[in-house]
């Protein structure tokens, strides 16, 4: 568990299933000359880091990844060439970790296809990947592994010896996937949670993807996990930046130390150098959408993993990931709710070292300016109103505080 959302970066974005450890070491470089010191300090390597050739905008029909003896998946060495010898990621963790930051990366549930075939040992235990392998449960997109039959006795060992594996190159976050998919894999998960626990190792569980999640699972997620995702993958557009609305309002009354519901990577910065989706680009969101979003995952305590290559990605867009003000709001804030929901107006409350925060959003296509009553914002007389992101401040004039906003824009305030 976590004692606030994490905030980090992932390699998906921008690279896919084909990030190399130079762009890793880029990336991981970048955060800790400029980001660190504002909180952000975990560098996450996203699906495939174990297939020497992995498709650059799709996965390849028949995996070949790179195993060892017990079947377990290793870093292809063409694409993190410190792993050579059998070092795995403890070079590579080594060096983020020598940076000050935290290394994770992805796996997929199950157990490798190709373990499975040749039936390979699984390491300190009796049992074989074949005796485990649950083929009636693959992921829907992903060809690589097969499900791991969770009654069997051998599914503990498979999970302890991956598991320990990681946390042996010293990975401090995992981002699990095809979990949460309907239906939720609660089986796996737990024994994969249980694994981390016996493991010796503090490692953060981030559960993938989660578009049709229900909070009555919310306390096994807060038993198992320190943040699981509410939709699928999020790319940079408007509609679909709008349809997180909703789901941030469901779930940002639960968001505590207990664990945190995720809306998704912030597709921000250069993206699709190598992704799945879409060609090379700077996001398309504007700039007063990225503030939007940055906004609106502040205000519901969402965990930020920034998915654009760093080191090319807009300086204005990486100025918003700086705003300490604005990043408090997603440590520290409590009482998160939306208040407002009026057509394109939408309007949100939360409480922050004393001060009332309000965080307003226009959904409109059109700039304009929203004009509120201090009761509609749930305020006493306003002595000091803080525009978190511009560091301007007003005063109410006999109650009413007025807000240019660019279209699909937001404002962040503090009251006080």
């Amino acid at each position: 568990m976590a004692s606030s959302p994490p905030l980090g970066w992932n390699s998906w974005d921008c690279f896919g299933g084909s990030v190399t450890e130079a762009e890793v070491l880029e990336n991981a470089s970048f955060m800790a000359q400029r980001l660190l010191p504002h909180g952000w300090d975990t560098v996450v390597v996203d699906i495939q880091w174990y297939e020497p050739t992995p498709g650059t905008h799709d996965y390849a029909a028949v995996s070949e990844a790179v195993l060892d003896a017990y079947g377990r998946p290793q870093p292809a060495v063409g694409r993190f060439p410190s792993a050579a010898d059998g070092k795995g990621f403890a070079p590579l963790a080594d060096a983020v970790h020598a940076l000050g930051l935290r290394f994770g990366v992805h796996l997929m549930r199950g157990i490798p296809r190709p373990a499975v075939e040749a039936d390979l040992p699984i390491a300190d235990s009796p049992y074989t990947a074949a005796e485990i392998a649950d083929r009636g449960n693959r992921c829907p997109w992903n060809p690589d592994n097969d499900g791991v039959d969770a009654t069997h006795p051998g599914a503990a060992h498979w999970y302890d010896a991956l598991i320990g594996q990681l946390a042996g190159w010293g990975v401090d976050f995992i981002k699990l996937d095809d979990v949460l998919y309907p239906p939720v894999q609660r089986a796996e998960i737990a024994l994969i949670a249980a694994a981390i626990d016996r493991s010796g190792r503090d490692i953060a569980l981030s559960l993938s993807p989660g578009r049709e999640l229900s909070l009555e699972q919310l306390d096994f997620l807060r038993g198992v996990a320190t943040m699981w995702r509410v939709s699928d993958d999020l790319w940079d557009t408007w509609p679909g930046l709008l349809e997180q609305f909703q789901r941030a309002a469901r779930w940002a009354p639960h968001q505590s130390a207990a664990g945190y519901a995720d809306l998704d990577m912030l597709p921000l910065g250069r993206l699709g150098i190598r992704a799945h989706v879409g060609t090379e680009r700077d996001s398309r969101l504007s700039l007063a959408e990225q503030r939007t979003m940055l906004t609106l995952w502040a205000i519901a305590r969402s965990p930020m993993m920034f998915g654009g290559h760093l080191p090319d990605s807009d300086p204005r867009t990486v100025d918003l990931l700086t705003n300490d003000d604005v990043l408090a709001v997603q440590q520290r804030s409590s009482h998160n709710r939306e208040i407002i929901r009026d057509q394109s107006l939408v309007v949100w409350a939360a409480e922050l070292d004393g001060a009332q925060v309000r965080a307003v959003f226009w959904l409109g296509d059109e700039p304009t300016t929203v004009r509120l009553h201090r009761d509609d914002l749930g305020v006493t007389e306003p002595r000091r109103v803080l525009d978190l992101w511009s560091g301007a401040t007003q005063t109410a004039a006999d109650g009413w505080l007025s807000f240019p906003l660019d279209p699909h824009g937001a404002t962040i305030l503090a009251i006080s």
